[in-house]
């Protein structure tokens, strides 16, 4: 069979499906408190899941916010109860921060409509195709608005969504948010509550931050990443998986480049493995930032991801390993790792 290819794809995305897909993401569609097992050696991990439990089972009843329509203004709302009305999950990558996030979505007593869940790119991405306005009245009809790798590192897109939300905690809606860090902040990118709240400023008194210890989960007891494979065996085994996709890794990251990031989901689509051949250095820091939201894609869906050339660990220079977008490059190298060692059965099979 021959495979797809994605550098062959355009997707356009309609509004109305960023809407509709603000849900968790398919790997986290059965994920809840009780699927997450805390670090005994960490105990913030299990305070973290008392704290949100109780968060969740505060926000059904009477005092919720009414449903609206999507193109129009709906009913009049009760005022947004005192106190805080949204939780900041504070921690390194890989701790189980989104795995937290969507089991409070999924633990929140509401209809699915009235609960959305998204990151950062694609809140903004949902302002861009709806307008400010539009927005605020759509997402003002919700209960909970869980928003994964809150970015700080693009002041304006900050300023936009900070007011965003200002305007729906005023109609009740409450919050939940992970971050990542600053630019040139130290620390390894590891945490990032204090640069959260300063940068949301007015609204920092809405949130209770929730700190969570812990190493990368996704590298506890496992093995290493596998070497990468022949492009042999990677072209082998792309025909002999149905829904695969191969292509030259130098040349989908150009065509990353003509597709805007939030297509970038909907250019996955059918996808159940990806091949690339000739994995290679990326060159710039913007290619490589879209390189992550691919990875964030391709995790989320759980598309395992086969490749020859280098290994994903050397896919960034080392100044960009050290400098001001430093976590999603090894948020990056995590997942595409953890990708790889689901592909590994591809070869094997």
């Amino acid at each position: 069979m021959a495979p797809l290819s994605l550098c062959a794809r355009e997707p356009h995305v309609p509004a109305d499906r960023l809407v509709a897909e603000m849900v968790p993401p398919p790997r986290f569609d059965s994920v809840r408190f009780a699927t997450y097992i805390p670090d005994p050696n960490q105990p913030s991990q299990s305070e973290a899941v008392r704290v949100l439990e109780g968060f969740a089972a505060g926000l059904g009843g009477a005092s919720a916010p009414a449903r609206r329509s999507f193109f129009g203004f709906g009913k009049a709302k009760a005022k947004a109860p005192a106190g805080p009305r949204g939780v900041y999950l504070d921690g390194g990558y890989g701790v189980g921060k989104t795995h937290l996030l969507a089991s409070l979505w999924h633990a929140t007593p509401a209809e699915p409509e009235l609960k959305a869940f998204g990151t950062f790119v694609e809140l903004t991405n949902l302002v861009g195709a709806l307008g400010f306005q539009q927005t605020v009245r759509t997402l003002s009809g919700h209960r909970l608005l869980c928003i994964d790798e809150f970015e700080l590192d693009d002041p304006g897109d900050t300023v936009l969504v900070s007011t965003l939300l200002g305007k729906l905690v005023e109609a009740g809606v409450a919050l939940a948010a992970t971050s990542n860090t600053l630019p040139g902040k130290l620390g390894e990118g590891r945490f990032a509550a204090a640069d959260f709240l300063r940068e949301i400023q007015g609204l920092s008194a809405h949130f209770r931050p929730l700190r969570i210890d812990g190493e990368d989960y996704r590298h506890r007891g496992l093995p290493e990443a596998p070497a990468p494979f022949s492009d042999e065996q990677v072209k082998k085994a792309a025909h002999a998986t149905e829904g695969a996709s191969l292509d030259d890794f130098p040349h989908l990251l150009e065509h990353l480049a003509r597709v805007h990031p939030s297509r970038y989901g909907a250019l996955t689509d059918g996808v159940r493995a990806v091949c690339l051949t000739d994995v290679q250095p990326v060159p710039d820091q913007s290619t490589a930032l879209r390189l992550v939201v691919l990875a964030d894609r391709l995790y989320d869906r759980e598309v395992p991801v086969l490749a020859s050339g280098l290994p994903f660990d050397q896919l960034f220079s080392e100044e960009m390993l050290k400098g001001g977008y430093r976590k999603k490059y090894f948020r990056a190298i995590s997942r595409l790792t953890a990708l790889a060692r689901d592909a590994k059965g591809l070869v094997e099979q």
